[in-house]
């Protein structure tokens, strides 16, 4: 049993989800770190997160940061995928290969960042996992500001890569 599996047992899912993240943040990606992000919620089908409003995510117009926003993207869309990934001990690389965003409102409290599309997500790390080849799927994230309003506030289109990785030492033709 790992320590992973006996921390399951003992803590809330989303403390361990929001830990993880953070570590991810901290050794991989720090701009991620940096906002410190809290996952709220994951389902097989949908998955929250927040990013609070503070001095690191917030801009001169004491609004959250458009940077900050698209950070909050990436992670709603992202983390779910990186999950079962290393859940399944898949070898699996991804990136988002597009990102589009509409922003509504000024989000001015803590943001919310919802993708609803767990189902897609799922599907998509086994076709890559079974296939070998690059697969993609187009994700929608909705951003709220539930401490003043359910109005969306900017909602963003991103298309996920996956791609099994090649086993070390094999050499690619040029």
């Amino acid at each position: 049993m790992t320590v992973l599996d006996r921390a399951k047992k003992i803590l809330p899912e989303t403390l361990i989800d929001t830990t993880l993240l953070r570590v991810f943040g901290l050794v991989k990606v720090p701009l991620i770190g940096f906002v410190r992000p809290r996952v709220l919620h994951v389902s097989a089908e949908s998955m929250s997160m927040l990013i609070p409003l503070t001095r690191r995510s917030r801009n001169h117009l004491k609004s959250m940061y458009m940077g900050a926003l698209m950070i909050g993207a990436d992670v709603a869309a992202g983390y779910y995928a990186a999950k079962l990934i290393i859940e399944k001990r898949y070898k699996i690389d991804f990136v988002f290969r597009t990102a589009s965003a509409r922003f509504l409102k000024r989000p001015l409290g803590d943001v919310v960042f919802s993708c609803a599309q767990g189902g897609d997500i799922e599907r998509l790390v086994e076709a890559a996992q079974q296939s070998g080849e690059r697969v993609e799927a187009k994700l929608k994230i909705i951003a709220t500001v539930p401490s003043i309003s359910d109005e969306v506030v900017a909602d963003m289109d991103m298309v996920l890569s996956l791609k099994r990785r090649k086993p070390k030492g094999t050499i690619v033709a040029g």
